[in-house]
C-alpha cells in the first residue's frame, strides 16, 4: 500500500474509502475521503483493502505541446491555456503538499462543466506554481497566446497560479494587442477540496472569453460564496488576501464586470475595447533589470547604491509619493547615472503628486517620474515593457498605454 492508492478501510462498524496520504508516523493511515476531508485511522484497528493503484499514469502533454477536445462545431472555440498553478493542481502523494502536474486536457477531464459551452484547445507553455513565474515566462505565454489568436479563437483562457497573476496580467496587457477576450483564472483552493473554487472560476472564464470585449481581465470569484465572479482588467487587479476566495479586487474603482455562472450571463459596467477592433499584434521585448522598491521609516539610503547600474527602479513611496529627504541625492546620483526612477505610492488607492510638499518637488528636479495611478506591481512590469519599446521613457510612463492609470481621479462606476 502506497500513498496515492484507492483503498476501502474498515475498523469496527465504520468503514471508510478514499485515498492514501502520506504520514508522518506508522502507527496511523490517513485516508482522505470523497467529501475532501481526512480521516485517521490506527493501523493496528484497521482491515485495508486496495481498490485501485495510485501509480501516475503516463501521457501527460508537455510543454508547448497541444491537445483539442471537440464537443460541438457549432460552439466558439476557445485557446485554453496551462501553465500550472492551485487551477491545475492536486496532491502530491510523495510530500502530502499541493503541487501543480495536471496539463490542460487533464483540468478539461476535471472539470466536465466546462462541456458544452466551447470547443476547446488545450496547450501547456509550463507547470509552476505562480511564485516561480518568471519575465521570461511571460514572453513565453504572449507568444503562445499570440499564435492560438493568429489561428482565429474567439477567445483564450490562461490558467495561472494567483499568486502572480496579476504580474502575468499586466503583461499580457502591455505586449498584446489582441481582437478577442484574454481571461485569466485560477483558484484559491485546490480540486481535492470541498471549497474549492476551480470549477466555477474555470467556467466563468470560458464565459467571459466568449464575449464581445477585446482585453486582457482576471475573473476569480466575487465573494466567498458561490453566487458570481468579477472581471477585473488585468492592469488594475491586485491580490489582497492570502486565502479568501475572493481575494482579488480592482483598485481605484468597481471591478469591470460579473459573471453569473448559473446562467453564463457577462455583464460589463464599463466601456472596455470590443472585439476584432484590432489586428493582433504582439511586442514581447521586455527589459527585466527593473527592481521594485518599498521606502520605510528609517530607511537606511545606501540601499540605493546597491541600485547602481539598474535600468529602472519603481519606488513605492509613502502618501503621494514621497521618500525621506536624505534619500533625494541618492535618487538624484542614480538617475544621473541612467538609470529611470519611477515613483508609486503604498496607498494604492489615489494618485501620485510630487507637486504638494517640498520634497515632492525636490524629487520632481532630481527626474524621479510619476507613475500617477498605476499600481506599483503594474509599474514594474509597464517599466521592463517601455523600456524595451519606447525611446520616450517619461512620457510613456505617465500614459495609459493598456488601462493602468486614469488621466484624472474619478468616482467609482
Amino acid at each position: 500500500m502506497q500513498p496515492g492508492d484507492r483503498v476501502q478501510v474498515t475498523t469496527g462498524v465504520v468503514s471508510y474509502e478514499g485515498l492514501v496520504m502520506p504520514s508522518t508516523t506508522t502507527d496511523h493511515l490517513v485516508i482522505k475521503g470523497e467529501d475532501g476531508y481526512n480521516v485517521g485511522v490506527a493501523r493496528a484497528d484497521a482491515e485495508v483493502e486496495i481498490l485501485e493503484s495510485g501509480d501516475d499514469p503516463a501521457g501527460h502533454t508537455t510543454e508547448h505541446e497541444v491537445s483539442a477536445v471537440t464537443f460541438d462545431a457549432e460552439l466558439p472555440e476557445i485557446a485554453l491555456i496551462s501553465t500550472g498553478g492551485t487551477i491545475a493542481s492536486t496532491v502530491d502523494y510523495r510530500t502530502g503538499a499541493v503541487s501543480a502536474r495536471f496539463d490542460a486536457e487533464d483540468v478539461l477531464r476535471a472539470v466536465p462543466e466546462l462541456a458544452g459551452r466551447a470547443n476547446y484547445r488545450g496547450r501547456v507553455v509550463t507547470n509552476v506554481l505562480s511564485e516561480n513565474m518568471t519575465p521570461e515566462v511571460w514572453v513565453d505565454l504572449a507568444t503562445v497566446v499570440h499564435e492560438e489568436i493568429e489561428r482565429g479563437v474567439d477567445g483564450v483562457v490562461v490558467m495561472h497560479g494567483t499568486d502572480t497573476m496579476q504580474y502575468t496580467a499586466a503583461a499580457l496587457s502591455f505586449m498584446l494587442d489582441t481582437p478577442v477576450p484574454i481571461v485569466l483564472t485560477g483558484s484559491q483552493r485546490s480540486a481535492d477540496r470541498p471549497s474549492s473554487d476551480n470549477v466555477m472560476n474555470a467556467v466563468s472564464a470560458v464565459e467571459a472569453a466568449t464575449s464581445d470585449v477585446a482585453d486582457v481581465l482576471v475573473c476569480m470569484h466575487a465573494t466567498e460564496s458561490d453566487d458570481r465572479c468579477s472581471l477585473h482588467r488585468g492592469t488594475r487587479v491586485r491580490k489582497s488576501h492570502t486565502s479568501r476566495r475572493d481575494a482579488f479586487e480592482t483598485i481605484g474603482n468597481l471591478p469591470v464586470g460579473t459573471v453569473d455562472p448559473a446562467d453564463g450571463t457577462v455583464t460589463f459596467r464599463r466601456t472596455l475595447p470590443v472585439r476584432g477592433g484590432v489586428e493582433p499584434a504582439i511586442k514581447p521585448e521586455l527589459e527585466t533589470d527593473v527592481e521594485l522598491l518599498k521606502v520605510t521609516p528609517g530607511m537606511d539610503p545606501s540601499i540605493y547604491e546597491w541600485l547602481e547600474g539598474t535600468a529602472g527602479v519603481v519606488i513605492e513611496g509613502t502618501g503621494l509619493g514621497h521618500v525621506h529627504t536624505d534619500h533625494i541625492p541618492y535618487l538624484e546620483s542614480l538617475i544621473e547615472d541612467g538609470t529611470h526612477v519611477v515613483m508609486t505610492s503604498q496607498c494604492l488607492e489615489g494618485r501620485v503628486c510630487d507637486r504638494v510638499y517640498d520634497t515632492g518637488r525636490d524629487l520632481l528636479d532630481a527626474g524621479v517620474i510619476e507613475a500617477e495611478d498605476t499600481l506599483p506591481e503594474t509599474a514594474v512590469v509597464k517599466l521592463m515593457w517601455v523600456l524595451a519599446n519606447r525611446d520616450d521613457v517619461a512620457t510613456a510612463m505617465r500614459e495609459p498605454l493598456a488601462g493602468e492609470l486614469n488621466r484624472r481621479s474619478i468616482p467609482w462606476t
